[in-house]
């Protein structure tokens, strides 16, 4: 019923068309065929004509009026069959074109579709069986095998797999146990879970991620304001071309032929439908595109600035040396004074020391210092059961008065050329020995370099806190281009603004905490890992909604490919114009075959944007990154 309300009017005046053309063959009188094309004309035309009254009444001179002006005067004319044949062409390519746009928009669909309508909640001890969205934050949620997850929130007892492709883009399903996050709208693939609801109904990241492709795909680029701009001078100009021509040559009916040739349908639409297509096919690998204009600047990057803690390494580090530098302290001790003074630290780092005192049995539970400062780049300094602790760079000694530094930059040193963050440790003023701590690198990311490469991206950088030594370590193993070290958060600040005055179009990607100085000041901010983080969907250019690092030139080829195909429409809508122009200048081309090319170049337009919602070759990188992960997390379970 759908299909046929949408080519009701369509086939009714084709109907009449047909009746038209079958009486005309007959021994009727022509005033009975000609009737008919009338009706034809009235019935298609119709339709037309209220939306043109509307645009005219908000000042706005469209594609709808010049086809109804050029309707009205064929039938003036008596040129019925003109008159019929333009109005049920406009009819039928208007609802071929809903049709297709429609279909480009399936993203936003199938992303809405994902919500479920039921939830099956815990009250009272008893299985209840109620709306969705009358979920209550706190509540039990249970989710059996086959089921959609109704609600954000975390599982408390249970376990089992879902599948999260809707929220991150990833197919292998994500092994779920207590305390682990879980997404709306995502498929329980086996198991048992009950997850205690922590946002539901418009809180929640599916109806996050659905609000922000709704206001991407509405979002206007630059390009596109260029030619609405274009166009709101070209369509009046085609109707002053219509006046002249008709009182220069004196030939009404060819001036009514050029005002149907004219008509901008091609290029009004070569824009939205591109970006429509563009963002939608994001959105499926689990990418956020903020809008057009950030499509558009993407597809012109030429820097790709990235931190390595959390991006290009996997976030997890862990101590991996421990060495004695005070003979009066034992390995244990120096492990236990470092992990009581980063008991009160936020530094990423700091879990990985009071972790390996936990593991050697330190003595006894950690306790919080009594006081604690942060040296922001250099490390921390505490107060523990009423002795002085430091922790920290050479720099961090050098403020300070320390003796023996010499060996303990030596030692430092040999570690972070091993590619290891080295952290001094000192006790009461005197140096009690140095730990390392690695963050091991990610399989994907000296994939993901070349990828940014094979995209266009001239230059990838690695922006870093972390020493000199441990950051050219890492960004060789990677294959960064430029590495920059030793940064403190407004240093790289710093940098991404300097890549911009160079003229270098910057994205940088981080964490959205402490980089996020540079990523507000890069032309592009892209957030890695969104899922689950309202923050970062709202506020990122971009958001890679999963931890996979090929998405990054995914997104980036993606944009360009869009770019590409706005430039093919646009390109394609004026050749057709310019074509139809001269064709109709120097005879050969009708007010009926003119429609019929215009409204062809116009579906050729918007199937040529749909070839974006297509697997691309550079996608495939996206999906085979999962298995060398799963093969990761094996050999770490096997360690």
């Amino acid at each position: 019923m759908t299909i046929v309300r949408r080519y009701l009017i369509p086939i009714v005046s084709g109907g009449l068309i047909a009746l038209s053309w079958l009486l005309g063959l007959l021994p009727y009188p022509p005033l009975v065929a000609s009737a008919a094309m009338v009706a034809a004309a009235a019935v298609a035309g119709f339709p037309i004509a209220r939306t043109a009254g509307r645009a005219l009444r908000g000042r706005v001179v469209g594609i709808d009026l010049l086809v109804t002006v050029a309707a009205v005067g064929a039938l003036v004319l008596g040129e019925y069959w003109e008159a019929a044949a333009v109005t049920f062409l406009f009819a039928i390519g208007h609802a071929l074109e809903t049709a297709t746009l429609n279909r480009t928009r399936s993203a936003l669909t199938a992303l809405v579709a994902l919500a479920p309508d039921v939830a099956l909640v815990l009250r009272n001890n008893e299985q209840l069986e109620v709306p969705a969205g009358s979920v209550q934050t706190g509540e039990t949620v249970l989710v059996k095998n086959g089921a959609r997850v109704p609600v954000d929130g975390t599982v408390q007892q249970g376990t089992g797999t879902l599948d999260e492709a809707s929220i991150t883009g990833e197919s292998r399903p994500a092994e779920k146990g207590a305390g682990d996050r879980v997404f709306a709208g995502t498929i329980s693939t086996g198991g048992f879970l009950q997850v205690l609801a922590t946002e539901v109904g418009a809180a929640t990241t599916l109806a996050h991620i659905v609000h922000r492709v709704e206001e991407a795909q509405e979002a206007t680029a630059p390009t596109q304001v260029f030619m609405d701009r274009f166009s709101a001078w070209y369509t009046p100009g085609i109707l002053v071309l219509f006046i002249v021509v008709g009182l220069v040559t004196g030939d009404v009916f060819l001036a009514l032929t050029l005002l149907v040739i004219g008509c901008p349908g091609a290029l009004v639409i070569s824009i939205p439908v591109a970006i429509v297509a563009g963002i939608g096919r994001a959105a499926q690998l689990g990418i956020l595109i903020k809008g057009g204009e950030f499509l558009e600047t993407s597809a012109r990057i030429t820097v790709v600035a990235v931190d390595k803690t959390g991006t290009l390494t996997r976030g997890r580090p862990a101590v991996t040396d421990v060495v004695v530098l005070n003979p009066d302290l034992t390995r244990s001790e120096v492990l236990d004074w470092a992990a009581r003074a980063e008991a009160g630290s936020e530094h990423p780092l700091a879990g990985a020391i009071v972790q390996a005192a936990a593991r050697e049995g330190s003595s006894g539970p950690v306790t919080l210092p009594e006081h604690i400062t942060s040296v922001p780049g250099h490390g921390i300094v505490a107060s523990v059961a009423g002795r002085s602790v430091l922790i920290g760079n050479p720099a961090l000694l050098r403020t300070h008065t320390i003796a023996g530094t010499d060996a303990a930059t030596t030692v430092a040193d040999e570690l972070a050329a091993r590619g290891r963050t080295p952290l001094i440790v000192v006790l009461d003023g005197v140096i009690a020995g140095v730990l390392a701590v690695a963050d091991e690198v990610r399989a994907d990311a000296p994939d993901m370099v070349a990828a940014l490469h094979a995209a266009g991206v001239a230059r990838v950088v690695m922006l870093t806190g972390d020493g000199p030594l441990v950051a050219q370590a890492v960004g060789a193993e990677v294959g960064i281009d430029e590495v920059w070290s030793s940064l403190l958060p407004e240093d790289k600040l710093d940098v991404v603004a300097g890549l911009r005055r160079d003229g270098h179009v910057v994205a940088m990607v981080g964490d959205g905490v402490n980089d996020a100085p540079a990523l507000a000041t890069a032309d592009i901010g892209i957030a890695m890992g969104a899922a689950g983080s309202a923050v970062a969907v709202e506020t990122a250019d971009i958001a890679l909604m999963g931890d996979n690092l090929l998405m990054l030139p995914a997104a980036i080829d993606l944009a360009r490919r869009t770019v590409r195909v706005m430039h093919q429409n646009v390109a394609l809508a004026l050749v057709t114009v310019a074509l139809l122009l001269a064709g109709v200048l120097f005879g050969g081309v009708t007010m009926a075959v003119g429609m019929l090319v215009h409204e062809a170049s116009v579906l050729i337009v918007i199937v040529n944007a749909m070839r974006l919602l297509r697997r691309a070759s550079s996608e495939s990188h996206v999906k085979s990154v999962e298995e060398s992960e799963k093969s990761e997390n094996t050999e770490m379970m096997n360690r």
